[in-house]
């Protein structure tokens, strides 16, 4: 059994962060890290700083955690279309391409207390529609009496993605 004392954050965050980075690999700013790689286990972060002046990749596979940066010692831009994705992650999947090579698929098995519901992870207590629903959204009438439109719950699911594509 391992020591949980010495843990950061709660397994149930860290499995759900671990989730999200793993989309972010899967079908975000990196998904070319998958469907290169052809494996799963694969999370990670683009990044690139305001004009363009830094990018970068942080990625790891449940063995091994990389970071890749792209950028000049005396700032100064790296063009005005480049980013994370596009000049760091392909450095970190060449890289990660070598070093995973006989290290076998790890995913993590999700710990109690989390449950999978359509596809998505849930804490256990807040799934099949328990817990909050909305952050004010789905009410007439909002924070100090404004009108509030209600978006669908597709609506809302494909803007908070959209947030985390270039």
């Amino acid at each position: 059994m391992l020591d949980e004392s010495a843990r950061a954050i709660d397994a149930r965050n860290a499995f759900m962060m671990g989730s999200l980075l793993q989309e972010v690999t899967r079908s975000g700013t990196a998904a070319s890290a998958q469907a290169t790689l052809k494996r799963p286990d694969l999370y990670g972060k683009t990044g690139t700083t305001n004009d363009s002046m830094d990018a970068w990749f942080a990625g790891y596979q449940p063995s091994l955690a990389a970071v890749t940066w792209i950028g000049y010692d005396t700032p100064r831009k790296l063009g005005d279309r480049e980013t994370g994705g596009g000049l760091s992650l392909p450095v970190w999947i060449k890289f990660m391409e070598q070093a995973l090579r006989n290290v076998p698929v790890m995913e993590p098995s999700p710990p109690e207390g989390i449950t999978n519901s359509g596809g998505e992870w849930y804490y256990s207590e807040y799934s099949n529609g328990a817990g909050i629903s909305s952050v004010g959204l789905n009410d007439s009438k909002g924070p100090a009496g404004a009108d509030v439109q209600t978006l669908p719950a597709a609506d809302e699911k494909k803007k908070i993605m959209d947030l985390f594509k270039n």
